[in-house]
């Protein structure tokens, strides 16, 4: 059999190293001012595009997205070459998929900052980005599947399994998350609404952490492990019941995300049981990468590649045992909006991807650039440093989690609340943000030690070169099983129809679970006295999503005595039916807002966006006082509330016609209550729009559309008069 000669390209994924270690520091730096943001909430003080609210979804994208997406991309493109015997189907595409993607994080580092957001997590950059990442992954699926078209491999090896599934499963979670209907050059709004957008959203972003988070570095776990080790794969039909296991379970576990909340109970239940379930195929491929390790322990001692990968590999382990148990309500009542749920998710991002990612640039470096790893000591210090900043981010949050559950929930002898204040739960759990910023801080000490030895190491090295090798050509592969063939050995040699069974597997939940809440309207009960926003408050809503108030606030009470007591009536899915999109939050660092609205007066709510700690002392929300001095943007109202319209919204020719008076009637109102506080005109008159050495009208300023939004929440209804029609 004639043998071929070609070559590996080698430079691509140098690149794609260079990026992950660039974005690394940057988006670890970003989560380490977040951090200290905690403990210091003026740090930035005034300047709006370092507010925390701004930053969190950088930090997120970055490291998730720049980050990790970079090391998927130099992992892929290093292995499947090797995997599939051949080249990378083109040189063009590997270029477009690399300097694609650079441009869509920068675009993202210099729009997310500026307030450009959709508020949804994992998915905030707005409509443009999305087309453009639709395309940038098109390309990487493209380049990869010409790849195992082309191979030289008879059989696809089980990284490849998950490549592919990543590739179709991202693709189909992206697309469906990220409809929108486009306002403006920057602006957009979902096309869901209220529960349907939540289902939608948890849906994709608990897919992203399965198909973008595990299943590429699962493939990546398949390859560069038993390489490190030079050991062959623990069990080849355990890794097909990892596989196959995992891609069709993992889809239905997004409700799970949204359990006590306004979703409908039978999508809750369907995100609990197949959680649990889930437990079986991520602790089958956990065992599966460790006892891959068999007979290596010796190396393991000595080795920080191998090191790294062990870590990585408990973590995975660690993390989805974790999640199938805050599935179970019992449990999730606890958990969740707390900070066990941010312990969690670090213990996923900083062992398993962190780690790996780590593990798989000490490995890759030495041979791309035929030299030895610098220094063997400092990879080691890495090593232990690193464990050591995740322990010490870990642990006090899991703390912190279970004292916020645990002050939330008590009640005294009498029935009343005994932390009535919130802030009571925030000022107990400071020592745990201390100690979460000094892990921090170690875990990018280490990634900087990381750099340091890799810039060393390619010094050191010579310039990357594509690697020669050879194979012979794949010639003959027969369309039918073979005498004695199993039939996933048969599937194995047929790329297509793989493809198209695991594209099979992972509709399927979503197809159950989402068309229903869709598609169906009884599904969602209407409430008659609901109403839309008017156009004040949904240009107040638009500035709440712009400064990323829902990264800290919830808008969903649940049926919970201790939440009821502390909020209001619990949250009904009739009143979010005209919320595109839905802001119920994740995370409680400050209170619920739901039924916020006509609970303080409107000279509370100015005081407290400019300066929180002088309504509430002892707060760590920062100020936005920019809010004060900024003027306005009424220009695009119109089109706003025309695009809500084509969405459902039912907006009146009338109302559009007359939103600008509208809106001024409004303010003009929330003007008049504020200069009923003999104070106020001594304390805000004199703070001048930037840039302007004229006042503006207060009734023209940001802060009255926020303060006209704030005093709309959960006030549409009437606990004890609830209208409810079935359509």
């Amino acid at each position: 059999m004639k043998v071929q000669q070609f070559h590996y390209d080698n430079k691509i994924v140098k690149n794609f190293l260079y990026a992950t270690m660039l974005w690394g520091v940057i988006g670890m730096l970003v989560g380490l001012l977040l951090a200290f943001m905690f403990l210091f909430p003026n740090l930035t003080d005034g300047i709006s595009w370092l507010s925390f609210g701004r930053l969190r979804p950088l930090h997120t994208n970055a490291v998730i997205f720049a980050f990790v997406g970079n090391a998927i991309f130099a992992g892929v493109y290093y292995s499947s070459q090797r995997l599939l015997k051949a080249r990378m189907f083109s040189d063009a595409l590997s270029k477009i998929n690399f300097w694609g993607w650079q441009l869509i994080i920068v675009g993202a580092a210099i729009t997310l900052p500026l307030g450009y957001t959709t508020s949804k997590e994992y998915a905030e950059l707005e409509w443009p980005f999305d087309i453009a990442i639709a395309l940038v992954w098109v390309v990487f699926g493209w380049n990869l599947i010409g790849t195992i078209l082309k191979r030289r491999q008879r059989h696809l090896y089980v990284a490849i399994w998950f490549y592919i599934a990543t590739f179709v499963t991202v693709a189909v979670l992206h697309i469906f998350n990220s409809l929108a209907l486009p306002v403006s050059a920057m602006k957009s709004y979902s096309v869901y609404a209220g529960v349907q957008d939540a289902l939608v959203q948890w849906w994709y972003g608990h897919n992203a952490v399965a198909f973008f988070l595990t299943t590429p570095f699962l493939g990546l776990m398949y390859y560069f492990v038993p390489k490190a080790a030079n050991r062959p794969v623990y069990s080849y039909r355990l890794s097909i019941i990892h596989f196959w296991s995992l891609i069709f379970i993992y889809i239905w576990a997004g409700p799970h995300h949204l359990l006590y909340t306004a979703l409908p109970e039978w999508a809750q239940n369907l995100g609990v049981a197949f959680s649990v379930m889930l437990l079986m195929p991520s602790w089958g491929g956990m065992i599966n990468g460790l006892l891959t390790l068999r007979g290596a322990w010796d190396k393991v001692r000595t080795d920080p590649v191998l090191k790294f990968m062990v870590v990585a590999i408990t973590g995975y382990g660690m993390a989805t045992f974790e999640g199938p148990l805050l599935s179970l309500k019992n449990v999730n009542a606890i958990g969740h909006f707390t900070d066990w749920i941010i312990a969690h998710v670090h213990v996923g991002a900083l062992a398993w991807n962190g780690f790996l990612t780590f593990g798989m640039i000490y490995y890759l470096v030495p041979k791309l650039f035929k030299t030895k790893l610098y220094s063997i000591g400092l990879a080691n210090l890495h090593f232990w440093i690193g464990t050591l900043g995740i322990i010490m981010y870990a642990l006090p949050l899991y703390v912190a989690g279970f004292t916020q559950a645990s002050m939330w929930k008590q009640f005294n002898p009498d029935g009343t609340l005994t932390y009535g204040n919130f802030l009571e739960t925030v000022t107990e759990i400071m020592p745990m943000y201390w100690m979460r910023a000094i892990g921090g801080t170690l875990f990018i000490v280490g990634m900087l030690i990381l750099v340091y030895n890799i810039i060393v190491t390619i010094k050191n090295g010579s310039k990357v070169e594509d690697e020669l090798a050879e194979a012979p050509a794949l010639q003959n592969v027969s369309k039918r099983r073979t005498a004695g063939e199993g039939w996933h050995t048969w599937l194995e040699r047929k790329p297509v129809q793989l493809t198209l069974l695991a594209t099979v597997a992972i509709l399927i939940g979503g197809i159950v679970q989402i068309v229903p809440t869709i598609m169906v309207k009884s599904n969602i009960p209407t409430i008659s006295s609901v109403q839309p926003y008017t156009p004040l408050e949904l240009e107040g809503r638009d500035i709440y999503i712009r400064e990323g108030c829902v990264g800290c606030h919830s808008q969903m009470i649940r049926p919970f005595r201790s939440e009821v007591e502390r909020y209001g009536e619990y949250s009904k899915a009739g009143e979010f039916v005209y919320d595109h999109p839905f802001l119920w939050g994740s995370k409680r660092t400050g209170p619920d807002l739901h039924r916020i609205g006509g609970k303080y007066s409107d000279n509370w709510h100015l005081d407290h966006m400019y300066d929180p700690q002088s309504t509430s002392s002892g707060s760590i929300m920062p100020a936005y006082q920019w809010l004060i001095r900024n003027e306005l943007d009424k220009s695009n109202t119109e089109a706003k509330m025309k695009t809500m319209v084509t969405l459902g919204v039912p907006y009146s020719d009338e109302d559009i016609a007359n939103a600008q008076q509208a809106m001024l009637d409004q303010g003009t109102q929330i003007e008049k209550n504020l200069y009923s506080n003999p104070d106020f005109a001594k304390t805000y008159e004199s703070d001048k729009a930037a840039g302007s050495s004229e006042f503006i009208e207060m009734r023209n300023r940001e802060i009255v559309a926020l303060i006209a939004y704030l005093q709309r929440l959960g006030t549409d209804i009437k606990v004890n008069n609830l209208e409810t029609a079935q359509n």
